[in-house]
């Protein structure tokens, strides 16, 4: 179980304030106990529920923290200080809101992105820790062929995966690196925004949904007249974000987005799911010709030394082939055509997966009972059947 060491509130020096943007210097708030013993242990997600504990994610598990049980009254009072008249009406109406938090830690500003909810009635809390310092593509050990994906002048570029898959921060990486060797202008638009980008090269703008402009909609609707080279749309989740992102990348733009999703292969359905039937021939076509390539990520607890997670990941790139499945609905070749295109960059899980062991990286144990194939990655480990 873990501990927590509770200080007496200080004075203000959180100059960002409860959430994303600028204004005056705000309070330390008593929650703020809770994401500095966050940082303190290295955890990744806080997690507040009425009748528990608090709870923290650390090493990729669960643990409940040596404190008292969360009643209803302390709940209210700890998260709805974090939010403006805003976010509170969202949260009435939607029951749920998304935002960033900010609070300081020693002398280092931290980002938390929080998700606050309603359940049998009572509200609860989950928020997670956002890295300080945008990690390379050394250190987060992705695969090298994922840099091809940040060289390309137009098209569309999706992460897939689950909730706390790694997607944004593999993004963020990716988007760093642009701006670290291209001179070009970076839009985002994000809800909310984790990463602040530190300007290198590139010129780079970050609008929070609700805050800086009302719905992804009007924000791409905006970008295009706005000069981008690139465009992060956040997630895919429903027809109009999709179809105002197609067409930035029709017209020129690079747009990189996120989207839920188990594999690379998949992700084709997904993307149809959100369409009526009639249109799944154009949806098909604008996919073939204009994505460039689908990362499906997973995130697995290291072995090494420094290292906390992992991400095995699955890349596919849109070259002949994954076009003409796409546009005659054979989606079901494109898992074995990423395994037999190793020579070109791709990769499936499992060859992932037998990557990182070799590397030192995970357990092969866990490999094992997280491979999507297991006989395959038996047989890889063996050094059978892998190009």
């Amino acid at each position: 179980m873990a501990t927590i060491e509770t200080t007496p509130d200080k004075p203000a020096t959180d100059t960002e304030g409860s959430s994303r943007g600028g204004g005056g210097v705000k309070p330390r708030l008593e929650i703020d106990r809770l994401f500095e013993a966050l940082v303190k242990l290295e955890g990744s997600d806080l997690h507040l529920k009425v009748g528990q504990p608090p709870f923290m994610r650390v090493k990729g598990s669960l643990q409940p923290l040596k404190a008292d049980r969360l009643g209803d009254e302390q709940m209210r009072k700890l998260c709805l200080a974090m939010l403006d008249d805003r976010q509170k009406k969202i949260l009435e109406l939607d029951g749920g809101c998304d935002f960033a938090h900010t609070c300081v830690v020693g002398d280092i500003k931290w980002r938390f992105r929080v998700n606050l909810l309603y359940q049998q009635g009572s509200l609860g809390m989950v928020a997670r820790r956002v890295n300080n310092k945008i990690p390379d593509f050394k250190g987060l050990f992705l695969p090298p062929s994922i840099e091809k994906l940040c060289q390309l002048d137009q098209g569309m570029v999706l992460l897939a995966g689950v909730t706390g898959s790694g997607k944004s921060t593999t993004i963020g990486s990716m988007l760093n690196y642009v701006n670290q060797n291209y001179r070009k202008h970076i839009l985002t638009l994000e809800d909310p925004i984790e990463f602040v980008f530190t300007e290198d090269k590139c010129l780079i703008n970050q609008r929070e949904i609700g805050t800086d402009v009302k719905n992804f909609e009007i924000g791409m609707k905006h970008a295009v007249r706005e000069d981008p080279d690139i465009i992060l749309v956040g997630e895919l989740r429903d027809v109009e974000t999709f179809k105002t992102a197609i067409h930035a990348a029709e017209t020129g733009h690079l747009v990189y987005g996120t989207i839920h999703a188990a594999s690379a292969s998949s992700c084709i359905g997904r993307i149809l799911d959100l369409f009526p039937q009639e249109e799944h021939p154009a949806i098909r076509s604008a996919i073939a010709f204009n994505m460039k390539g689908i990362v499906a990520q997973k995130l697995l607890k290291s072995i090494k030394p420094g290292v906390s997670r992992v991400p095995i990941c699955e890349v596919m790139f849109f070259d002949v082939l994954v076009r003409k499945y796409v546009m005659e609905e054979q989606e079901h070749l494109l898992a074995d055509h990423i395994k037999k295109s190793t020579r070109d960059g791709m990769q499936d899980f499992t060859q992932s997966l037998k990557s990182l062991i070799d590397q030192g990286l995970i357990d092969r144990h866990d490999a094992l009972e997280i491979a999507p194939n297991r006989e395959a990655l038996m047989m890889a480990l063996k050094g059978i059947g892998v190009t």
